[in-house]
């Protein structure tokens, strides 16, 4: 698929060739971003039962700490790609940032649950924001596809050594400092992010649309009451009026704001990514991705704590390997890319993560974690390869012009895919016999999600 040319966009700026040096700060002052986000994700766990003891907050409180993110995160994120379009992606990107750290702040200052949790929406509001800006920012610094892939694969190592790192430096902060410290270490990173994004990221074009506050609208309600049955489902139970009312006032404003996108002149979500199959095959794969990651990743934690009889440490420093060799991939698949492309590194990754996943529906007790550590340190070697590679393939489908809104539909379906996982995961920890049983059961949905993935690659993406 050719890309088009920026120049058919309405733009004040003219477009910036990226030199090497420059190149490298751009990327690791848009990696800034995505490793607060990230590292919020996983030290808030963390802290949770330090959390909870010093501000004494009941468990619900503490659920939307843990979640409010997330939901706010997630339904906000098209309404991020738009106003990237309309205002530029630098400029949506350091306001988003701007939002994210002085939310941090506002976290780690909170005198109460309350004022905790509306810190924790507030930096889902500017996560949405900066998120999909920064996939589009790293497209217009890399305007080569095969160096643009490259980089995505660098870019992800950065994220996932801070993915995997996340429990154990919060497990330090919070051991050392106190929970507050995992939101005060945001601050610095932030300032700098914002300090360096300012002098070296170039600003994109600005197309001139309307932001379609009305659809936006629908579309954000549609997400946050599909966000909130999956949060609240495990605990409310999922025929409970609330979890049922909420499916219902997301299935009703997913029809209206479909509804408004098929007779809009203009669309959201463009005409031509809605067409496009290569685009909606590498979402999909996206959705499973996370799906299989994050759902698997909940339900190992518990396993080794409930099964194994790990301590909550013991179990963090069990998974750190696991979690580390994510880099490995990411770093592996940027030096694959420019032989191969992004299509065989994709296929055959899931190929691996899909078998190694299968291969574990046998765990019993008498597995040694030796044997676990290794099968998962392959799949997730492999999944860490597949990750940038599905990255690639969707802004390579997107173009440059749509490069802000499909930055904003992979995160939206990525985080959709990581609630559905944890969520499915959960229901079948609870509904099995033992641990061993819902395990077995979970590596095998897993394997299941991955393969899928791998189908969809070999079926709709034939280019790299």
């Amino acid at each position: 698929m050719t890309l088009q040319r920026a120049s058919d966009l309405q733009t004040d700026t003219p477009r910036l060739q990226t030199n090497s040096s420059t190149g490298m700060a751009t990327l690791v002052a848009l990696a800034m971003g995505f490793v607060m986000a990230t590292l919020d994700v996983t030290v808030v766990n963390v802290a949770a039962a330090d959390l909870q003891n010093k501000l004494d907050i009941t468990l619900a409180s503490l659920t939307w700490v843990v979640d409010g993110y997330i939901l706010s995160f997630a339904s906000l994120l098209l309404a991020g790609g738009s106003l990237a379009n309309r205002y530029g992606a630098k400029t949506v990107y350091m306001g988003g940032l701007t939002l994210f750290v002085l939310a941090s702040l506002l976290c780690a200052l909170a005198p109460s649950g309350a004022i905790l949790v509306t810190g924790r929406l507030l930096q889902g509001v500017g996560a949405a924001f900066f998120m999909p800006s920064s996939l589009s920012l790293l497209a217009y610094a890399y305007p080569d596809e095969k160096k643009r892939a490259k980089m995505f694969g660098i870019w992800s190592a950065i994220v996932s050594v801070a993915s995997g790192l996340g429990p154990f430096i919060g497990g330090v902060l919070v051991e050392t400092c106190g929970w507050r410290s995992i939101f005060f270490i945001n601050l610095p990173i932030g300032i700098l992010g914002l300090f360096m994004t300012h002098r070296v990221v170039p600003q994109t074009p600005r197309a001139a649309v309307e932001l379609h506050t009305a659809r936006h609208a629908w579309g954000m309600i549609a997400l946050a009451g599909l966000c909130y049955a999956l949060i609240e489902g495990p605990s409310h139970g999922w025929t409970s009026p609330s979890i049922i009312g909420a499916v219902c006032l997301a299935a009703a404003a997913a029809i209206l704001f479909l509804h408004r996108e098929r007779r809009a002149a203009a669309p959201i979500i463009p005409v031509r990514l809605r067409r496009d199959s290569r685009f909606a095959a590498a979402n999909a794969v996206g959705f499973l991705i996370n799906f299989g990651l994050f759902g698997g990743t909940f339900m190992l934690s518990l396993f080794l704590q409930k099964a194994r009889e790990a301590s909550p440490f013991a179990a963090g420093v069990q998974l750190l390997p696991m979690m580390l060799v994510f880099v490995a991939g990411n770093l592996l698949f940027a030096r694959l890319t420019p032989r191969l492309g992004a299509r065989l590194p994709m296929l055959a990754s899931l190929a691996v993560a899909g078998i190694g996943s299968l291969l574990l529906v046998a765990i019993s007790p008498a597995t040694p974690y030796w044997l676990l550590a290794l099968v998962l340190a392959a799949v997730n070697l492999a999944v860490g390869v597949a990750v940038p590679a599905m990255t690639a393939a969707v802004m390579q489908a997107s173009g440059l012009s749509d490069a802000n809104m499909a930055g904003a539909i992979l995160n939206a379906n990525r985080q959709m895919g990581a609630l559905f996982g944890v969520a499915v995961m959960g229901v079948v920890l609870h509904e099995s016999a033992d641990w061993y049983r819902g395990a077995s059961l979970a590596f095998l949905i897993t394997g299941f999600a991955y393969m899928t993935a791998g189908g969809l690659v070999w079926r709709l993406i034939r280019t790299s």
